[in-house]
């Protein structure tokens, strides 16, 4: 009997594909197990066991497996249903979401690489420039990448240059699996066992008197060694004796001192902690907390809404024991890794080393050990926190799902497929192991608050401030006012430069919001007003005066800054607007004395730049923090008693069915960070409307009237929560085709689905990375079935891709789009 395997490979695939394995293979292998594949002429592939089954495939010759990469399933059965949820729910392939849920160094792929061939003499004459440059590195080296021959000949393709090597007999080309996972191993040393005889120590010392570094170091192991009885870091040792790595060296030669290694986790933290069991909640937070277990009881998600600084992680810190008392896991998801670093100092003060972490910017090594942590379920995995990414870690007994700050809008994957919300899949995946969700927001988002009210989600509130601490003081500032009798200097008025030299006075800090980083978003040319375009996308360059370039914030262009105006040569030219750079450089000029720091995209690149800002603002050494919108998430600063906010108008009209809401949460959210504690925060707003409905139900914190108001509008012009909305977005390098393709893509779509379809329209950015793009917004009523529309999409879809001249056209697709 013959036995096949269905597998999952990583790319964009809409079936599995099936390959031929041997009894002994059907028998070992397992959903969920790593298999290396042959796929296509001479690529290898990762992928996934999906099922063993003995039904040969029709279409193909089912090709056997390179190898079995896996003792046991490093993907669990929770994670398969869960991913195929996710695939299935958000209209993309299984594939896609498997690349983007394992970390990037499990799954192994051919790199090809290219080997001198020994057995050939090779007569250089007759080699072409290029192929020398190939040929000559190649006698330095055993082996170079694809990558590498490129940067050799400074060419981008170079395939047809290897091909030429390889057919003239010059080089080999070998397919080779690489595994990217290094454990780390720690350097540790111990005394000889010879030297274990009081006798033979003696000796030893005597013997070294000559070499006093050398017995140096042999005291300082012993002293490390009554001091605790572990291994000894060879580093500890160094620095201990003051000796240098070659005296110690000297001392293994000898074989007097032993080295040995030990495999060591990246993401280390020893100390335990048992803090959580001393909280003590005030009598909001224990109410909220009863209806919070309430909902819970009765299987429902909650939605907590609680006030900026009302004492939220309070709560579910609480929730965290309890969970962890059950012997469970616990998922903390955040939408920012700003928010992470100061999270994680409080939780493991309260679970000291429960608590794992797992994000973007931590090393690929860093992310495999938190991985394999969770599958083994060991006790530093108990806890784990995390941005969305975190959602399709392996946990097989996961008992409470944490989203906080859950309106966030960084909670949505853009691109690439999966584009997913994370709230959305927390609450999916929280129902297959039958877990607790608590959703907290002092800003919920529409749809939480419209399930909360329709009974579908538990709801419980804390009105009030921790310490009943009182809320700020919030206060608009009519800056086209202050413009017209010239009461500006620079970016501010004159009302929040003396709030910032009273709060300076005081010994407090400052924070100032502004959401846009560079220097300036326009350079134009006032005597022609030609403004620097980008080449690839449809925006003008953002002016970053620390680099003195011009830079996209799309796809990354960049160019340095020009003396004079290309297209009149003039040397007229004018920034217009403002980022968090010029702040940053007003406010030097107008408090040279003062430390102020700078919070946004451009500082916060490295591993643990978000750390030394956080952490540099709560210590005290910086004075005022500018920043974009990473410092209206969820952040705890004590001494912050004034929050500026440059230009609130900014973002109240974009053009998008959000803007209002948005901006409600963005101001509230930020307004939060002041005054924590005792002393009541205060926070400006400049604003040239004054008068808007958002900012006046900012001011009064009325988030009641504001999801009225907004619920209201939805339903006069169908938008969610009322309906649900899938985005299609149409891209193509060729501007004629793309309006033909999407023409005939929102034609079939308005005679199949007969229901409303807006397009197709350009977005506000027509042009992005050399592609135009232009959407379709399919709005589907709650009554009409989902999967049913899904179905008729992806039938117009194939009819759609049989069209030969619209085969350059890309489809993209945004179920619940934000």
């Amino acid at each position: 009997m013959d036995y096949f395997l269905d597998v999952v490979l990583p790319i964009p695939l809409e079936r599995l594909f099936t390959y031929s394995i041997t009894s002994q293979e059907a028998v070992f292998l397992q959903p969920g197990m790593r298999v290396a594949v042959p796929f296509g002429k001479s690529k290898i592939y990762t992928a996934l066991v999906h099922k063993v089954h003995s039904n040969a495939p029709t279409a193909y010759e089912a090709k056997e497996i390179y190898q079995i990469l896996d003792e046991t399933p490093l993907v669990n059965p929770f994670q398969l249903k869960h991913w195929e949820w996710i695939a299935h729910y958000y209209m993309c392939t299984l594939g896609e979401v498997i690349r983007s849920a394992l970390p990037s160094a499990f799954l192994l792929e051919s790199e090809t690489l290219v080997m001198p061939n020994k057995e050939v003499e090779v007569d250089e004459m007759e080699l072409k420039d290029d192929e020398f440059l190939v040929y000559e590195a190649l006698q330095h080296q055993t082996a170079l990448k694809i990558g590498e021959i490129s940067d050799i000949v400074d060419k981008k393709h170079v395939l047809s240059l290897i091909n030429r090597l390889v057919q003239k007999g010059v080089v080999n080309q070998k397919e080779e699996l690489y595994e990217q996972y290094k454990p780390k191993l720690v350097r540790y040393v111990k005394l000889s066992e010879v030297y274990d005889d009081e006798a033979q120590l003696e000796a030893l010392l005597n013997e070294l008197s000559r070499a006093p570094k050398q017995s140096q170091v042999v005291l300082s192991l012993f002293q490390i060694r009554t001091k605790n009885n572990k291994p000894i870091p060879i580093e500890d040792l160094e620095r201990e004796s003051g000796a240098s790595r070659a005296v110690i060296k000297a001392l293994i030669d000898k074989d007097i001192l032993e080295e040995y290694q030990i495999r060591k986790d990246r993401v280390d933290y020893q100390e335990e902690s048992s803090a959580s069991e001393n909280i003590g909640l005030n009598e909001h937070q224990t109410k909220a907390l009863e209806d919070i277990t309430s909902g819970f009881e009765q299987n429902r998600p909650v939605l907590l809404h609680g006030v900026t600084s009302s004492g939220k992680t309070e709560v579910y810190v609480k929730l965290i024991q309890q969970c962890l008392e059950e012997g469970k896991q616990a998922l903390y998801l955040l939408p920012e890794i700003a928010l992470t670093s100061q999270l994680i100092n409080r939780l493991r003060l309260y679970f000291g080393h429960k608590v794992s972490v797992y994000h973007s910017k931590y090393s690929i090594h860093e992310r495999v050990e938190v991985w394999n942590n969770v599958l083994a379920q060991a006790e530093k995995a108990q806890i784990v926190i995390g941005a969305r990414s975190s959602l399709f870690l392996p946990f097989s007994n996961l008992g409470l799902v944490v989203v906080d700050e859950e309106h966030e809008g960084s909670f949505k994957q853009f691109d690439p497929a999966p584009r997913y919300h994370a709230r959305d899949a927390a609450i999916v995946l929280a129902s297959l192991h039958k877990a607790d969700v608590i959703l907290g927001s002092a800003t919920p988002s529409i749809e939480s608050m419209d399930n909360a009210k329709k009974g579908k989600y538990g709801y419980a509130s804390i009105q009030h401030r921790y310490g009943d601490v009182l809320m700020p003081d919030i206060n608009l500032v009519d800056i086209k006012e202050a413009t017209r009798k010239k009461r500006m200097k620079g970016h501010f008025s004159e009302i929040l430069l003396k709030a910032i030299e009273e709060a300076l006075e005081e010994g407090e800090q400052v924070i100032l919001f502004q959401n846009r980083r560079g220097f300036a978003p326009v350079v134009e040319c006032t005597t022609c007003g030609h403004v620097a375009q980008c080449p690839n996308c449809d925006v003008s360059l953002t002016f970053h005066q620390q680099r003195n370039q011009l830079r996209c914030h799309y796809c990354g262009y960049h160019m340095a800054l020009q003396q004079a105006c290309l297209a009149c040569g003039s040397a007229t030219l004018d920034n217009k607007g403002f980022g968090t750079e010029q702040i940053q450089e007003e406010l030097n000029q107008l408090f040279p004395k003062v430390s102020v720091g700078r919070m946004d995209l451009d500082t916060t690149r490295g591993k643990y730049a978000y750390e030394k800002i956080i952490s540099a603002f709560e210590n005290q050494e910086m004075d005022i923090l500018v920043g974009t919108q990473m410092v209206t998430k969820g952040l705890d600063f004590r001494n912050v008693s004034l929050v500026g906010i440059m230009n609130a108008d900014s973002m109240l009209n974009f053009p998008d069915y959000r803007a209002h809401e948005r901006s409600f949460q963005m101001l509230t959210q930020v307004a939060g960070r002041a005054g924590r504690t005792q002393k009541r925060g205060k926070v400006l707003i400049q604003t040239y409307n004054p008068h808007h409905q958002i900012l006046q139900q900012v001011t009064t914190n009325n988030y009641g009237k504001m999801f009225a108001e907004q619920v209201y509008e939805r339903e006069q012009f169908k938008y969610p929560p009322v309906v649900r909305i899938i985005k299609v977005t149409l891209k193509a390098r060729d501007f004629n085709t793309l309006n033909e393709a999407a023409q005939w893509m929102a034609g079939s779509l308005r005679n199949v689905l007969r229901i409303p379809v807006l397009g197709p329209e350009y977005p506000p950015i027509a042009r992005i990375r050399r592609d135009y793009l232009k959407n379709i917004l399919i709005k589907i009523p709650k009554q009409q079935s989902l999967a049913q529309t899904k179905n008729s999409i992806k039938r117009i879809e194939k009819s759609f891709n049989a069209i030969s001249k619209y085969k350059s056209v890309r489809l993209v697709y945004n179920v619940d789009h934000i």
